[in-house]
């Protein structure tokens, strides 16, 4: 009856032998699948070129063309500049043409008066100067070109220039009593400033230079 036991033991025992060796021996076949952050990868575009596969040539061609068209524009706007330059010239030089057109005919007149000023009298002189000067205010206001008349304005150190000091007491200080010499505007544009008397009351009566 023991032996019974034995062999039976003897049976188990290797028996357990067996299956362990069988799932010692058993491994699990794994098939892994690719996770999404591997799939996006493979998947993702080619950003960085193969520079083996770049043509030399090719690219020395496209060098070449972006070079021939920036020395085209080059030119172009060369050429621009040139031809605007040329077309202020012209314009300033027949705007000159045309105002010295209008200015002949005045001096015609002066040659006139001057021919016959033994034949004529004072009055009729002094009438042809004032028709002179008449066409001649016409002529620089056609070229928009106005005279300003500057007595009893205030005193202005940016559109006026002091020649002298005066003093009446009837008038305003820093108020111009005199203009020897006429300024001139073109538009808002200055183009002469006045030669002016500037009445000065902080001074004593009489007329004196300015410093």
């Amino acid at each position: 009856m023991r032996q019974q036991d034995s062999i039976g033991d003897i049976v188990v025992t290797l028996k357990k032998k067996k299956d362990i060796r069988v799932a010692r021996f058993e491994v699990p076949t794994i098939n892994p699948e690719p996770s999404s952050s591997v799939n996006d990868v493979q998947n993702a575009p080619v950003a960085v070129t193969d520079v083996a596969s770049v043509d030399p040539v090719r690219l020395q061609q496209e060098l070449a063309a972006q070079k021939d068209d920036y020395l085209l524009l080059a030119a172009d706007f060369d050429n621009f500049k040139k031809r605007t330059c040329r077309d202020s010239e012209r314009q300033a030089a027949a705007e000159k043409e045309v105002f010295i057109g209008d200015l002949l005919p005045i001096l015609d007149n002066l040659e006139r008066a001057l021919a016959s000023q033994q034949s004529t009298t004072s009055a009729q002189l002094h009438q042809g100067v004032t028709m002179t000067l008449q066409q001649l205010g016409q002529l620089l206001h056609r070229h928009g070109i106005e005279a300003v008349e500057d007595i009893g304005l205030p005193f202005d150190p940016h559109r006026h220039e002091a020649v002298s000091l005066g003093h009446d007491p009837s008038q305003p200080d820093q108020i111009i009593l005199e203009v020897t010499q006429r300024g001139y505007c073109r538009g808002d544009h200055l183009f002469r400033p006045a030669k002016v008397i500037v009445n000065d009351l902080s001074h004593s009566p009489g007329v004196s230079h300015a410093g």
